[in-house]
């Protein structure tokens, strides 16, 4: 049997030598090698062809020609582990077993796989055809997820801390993983609902509702108490997070900071005003403000959150990026504005003799 094998490029092979009993996995692997892709997606009339059936079962003939569609892997990093998987497909884990790196135990579950997300020692996998959830890695991270596995169906969307998961499960909440950082919201379960963002420092989460109001749990001293700040937090939109602090932006324009003040949490020293865009280091936040897309920053010095040395350069700037340590801005001039940590880009002087020839 032979068979053709067509990209939306115009790009075509044929692959011969083939049964009816051969594997779609075979044919597809062929394929691959001849495009010189990673990953690709076989087709029929339309139809995605199952990796595991024979081109009996799948119906396919000799002659015929088949569709492909390259697909891109994506990958999820904890601290001593990688997952790739490739979206409504398989994946697999490797590095420091204890860390995620081994995912033999549910590697049957991990197909139709549409968003990985890691923990700092564990990972956690949202199925596309029936939302549920596979977890695997160090079970007191957030590796075991058979406590909350009921409820995890229909899952949307999983936001991931240092220690702990919480999944979106159609405007609730479900979470696993560490208690003592966040992976236990039982005090705030029955605020949970309307939810339609998650954010995550190491140890706490926030969650913003379709209200505008705000639900916190988790280590107090990384954001997870807001009490403090709670009667600010009405009409939020957008919420950011560092390692141990949140920063909120509200429809009105201003911000609301809480958490470890060290790592960004108070934001009282600083004038917030229109804020349009929030960036966060490990232990600081950027602000823009303002019409003219001025910048204000706040927390941990050495992390960015001391700007005065490139502060009048911070204007017309419209994005903020940052690394763990730096932040950096191409404005609306083309100037590029870098401030922060040296060792992690803070200090964009070596390469302006190239950036004068662009």
């Amino acid at each position: 049997m032979q068979v053709h094998v067509h990209l939306p490029s115009g790009s075509a092979c044929s692959v011969s030598g083939l049964r009816a009993e051969t594997r779609v996995s075979a044919l597809k692997a062929s394929a691959q090698r001849s495009f010189g892709r990673g990953v690709l997606r076989l087709l029929l009339h339309g139809t995605a062809l199952e990796a595991e059936a024979t081109l009996g079962e799948a119906g396919v003939r000799d002659g015929d020609a088949i569709a492909a569609v390259a697909l891109l892997a994506e990958l999820a990093a904890a601290k001593r582990a990688f997952a790739m998987f490739v979206p409504m497909g398989n994946a697999l884990a490797w590095g420091e077993p204890t860390f995620g790196g081994d995912s033999s135990q549910v590697s049957e579950q991990l197909s139709q796989v549409q968003q990985i997300q890691a923990s700092w020692r564990a990972f956690a996998a949202i199925k596309e055809d029936d939302g549920t959830v596979v977890t695997w890695g160090h079970p007191d991270w957030g590796g075991d997820s058979s406590q909350a596995q009921e409820q995890l169906t229909e899952v949307q969307s999983i936001q991931a801390g240092g220690g702990a998961f919480a999944a979106n499960t159609r405007g609730k909440v479900v979470t696993w993983g560490h208690f003592e950082w966040g992976g236990d919201s039982s005090q705030v379960q029955e605020q949970l609902t309307g939810v339609h963002q998650i954010q995550a420092t190491s140890g706490a989460f926030a969650a913003l509702k379709d209200d505008g109001t705000v639900v916190t749990w988790g280590n107090s001293a990384h954001g997870g108490n807001s009490n403090q700040v709670q009667d600010q937090l009405r009409g939020v939109e957008q919420i950011q997070a560092t390692y141990g602090a949140f920063a909120a932006i509200k429809a009105d324009g201003t911000c609301v900071a809480w958490g470890h003040p060290e790592f960004g949490g108070d934001c009282s020293q600083v004038e917030l005003w229109n804020v349009r865009q929030i960036q966060a280091t490990h232990h600081a936040f950027a602000a823009i403000c303002g019409d003219l897309g001025n910048v204000v920053t706040w927390g941990d010095p050495p992390f960015g959150g001391d700007s005065r040395d490139v502060q009048e350069q911070l204007t017309g700037v419209r994005r903020i990026q940052a690394t763990q340590r730096a932040f950096g801005t191409c404005r609306e001039d083309g100037k590029l504005v870098t401030w922060g940590d040296c060792s992690f880009g803070g200090d964009s002087g070596q390469i302006k003799a190239e950036l004068d020839l662009w």
